[in-house]
């Protein structure tokens, strides 16, 4: 590990948490995710923590297969806007779709945010992804476009986004009163954009904010994934079932970045975990059975569908071996449907072990036990360099955010592994992020048209 490599660490913020029957829970508030206080103190204790992001994931649509946590909640930018407002040193990020959104429209959005908090937004960049295609049906499309033409689409509208934050160089504008002028128009830059999808003539009508440009996340890991991830992204989540995977798709994806003159330092991998912890072992072993004892095994079983191609698993019996079932083609979440199905074939699994061995805590890692235990774990993955930090989605909030903070952290700054406090105020500054040059100057300084990259 270098001197100066630290962990760095996203609180993954849903309603009462990620695990399916986390609302079921005699401790939780079952309406958190519209409970606007609820979810300010949730960032607020990550703060508190140090935590470098507060991230909110979205979807456009849903149906009885839902996680429950999904089915009533904010849109994500609003509430990122809020949460903002009560926070002063952590990121705010929410996601927003590429293949559902007006480039003009998200990048003021996401502009509007990162002026609002002072430089701390990020966009998580997603294709969207649902099994079902009920998302194409609430934007008058009879079905989901495919994978590949996604992903497509995704390239260009980013490279419209990313233009239309370099509208305005940093000190356009002059609000000289004396000479009247507001600003400089030697300093102002239409996109005039011309690609396969879109045409945006621009400028956006509004500054560059104090970070350059929000910070860019995206969490895809087919193929097409990887590229766009290894061309704009600068902050990638992912889960794979073992660190031996995790490794090798780390490598795999960092040295992807040469081939578009980017150096490994300039993405941060982020692994999703789903910690229990507990003050002894089998304490968090109770917990963990305190949640799965609270799961109706057809409804966890409707969660798991939405992975694997929609498939109607109240059809068979919980004893029916996984591997005898058919599983379609998908046009969603490809990197998980792959993996999913790869162990359903290796493994002797029945259909109602699926929810148990794919999803978070239910799956009973490393990373539930006692905060020590945690801790090594984490460690372990971030020295052998599994990840850059983690995703955490934390099975019940906010017991589980307050207890890692209260008893991971400590043992994480201990061993210098993670931050004592923010040494910087912008989201690019907590993650070792360069503010982006304006792609409209040349090193010379002087001013150039926009070509699309």
């Amino acid at each position: 590990m270098s001197q100066n490599r630290e962990m760095k660490l996203a609180a993954y913020l849903v309603g009462t948490g990620i695990h399916v029957a986390s609302w079921r829970h005699p401790s939780a508030k079952p309406n958190t995710s519209i409970d606007i206080e609820a979810l300010q103190h949730l960032a607020q204790t990550a703060e508190r923590g140090k935590f470098d992001l507060a991230f909110i994931a979205d979807s456009l649509a849903i149906n009885p297969e839902s996680h429950p946590q999904i089915l009533n909640r904010f849109d994500p930018v609003v509430l990122i806007t809020a949460l903002s407002a009560v926070t002063r040193k952590i990121g705010v990020g929410a996601t927003a779709s590429t293949t559902y959104s007006e480039p003009y429209i998200l990048a003021r959005q996401f502009a509007s945010v990162d002026h609002i908090s002072g430089g701390r937004a990020a966009w998580n960049v997603v294709t969207t992804a649902d099994a079902t295609g009920e998302t194409a049906l609430n934007f008058s499309r009879d079905k989901h476009w495919e994978h590949d033409h996604r992903y497509e689409r995704a390239e260009e509208f980013i490279d419209v986004v990313q233009g239309l934050w370099d509208s305005w160089e940093d000190d356009a504008f002059t609000y000289n009163k004396q000479t009247g002028q507001f600003f400089n128009p030697d300093k102002l830059h239409e996109l005039n954009f011309k690609g396969k999808y879109f045409s945006v003539k621009g400028p956006l009508n509004i500054a560059r904010s104090k970070q350059g440009q929000p910070v860019i996340i995206q969490a895809g890991a087919s193929l097409p994934g990887q590229r766009l991830a290894a061309r704009t992204a600068e902050v990638v989540f992912v889960h794979w079932d073992n660190i031996k995977e995790a490794k090798h798709h780390y490598k795999k994806l960092k040295s992807q970045l040469k081939d578009f003159g980017r150096n490994e330092d300039e993405l941060h991998i982020l692994h999703g975990i789903s910690p229990i912890i507990g003050e002894t072992e089998e304490a968090a072993i109770q917990k963990y059975n305190d949640l799965q004892n609270l799961i109706d095994p057809y409804e966890a079983l409707k969660f798991v569908s939405g992975y694997m191609g929609n498939v109607d698993f109240s059809k068979y019996s919980l004893d029916t071996p996984a591997r005898e079932i058919e599983f379609p083609h998908v046009n969603s979440i490809q990197s998980n449907f792959n993996e999913m199905k790869k162990i359903v074939e290796k493994e002797d699994l029945k259909v109602g072990d699926l929810y148990t061995r794919f999803f978070g805590a239910a799956r009973r890692d490393g990373f539930i036990g006692t905060p020590v235990q945690i801790a090594d774990e984490l460690e372990k993955w971030f020295t052998e360099k599994a990840a850059d930090g983690f995703m955490i989605q934390f099975p019940l909030l906010p017991n589980d955010l307050e207890d890692f903070v209260r008893l991971v952290i400590p043992i994480l700054q201990e061993r210098k592994l993670f931050r004592l406090d923010y040494e910087g105020n912008t989201l690019r500054e907590h993650l070792n992020l360069k503010k982006p040059k304006n792609v409209f100057i040349q090193k010379t300084g002087a001013s150039k048209s926009y070509s699309k990259i």
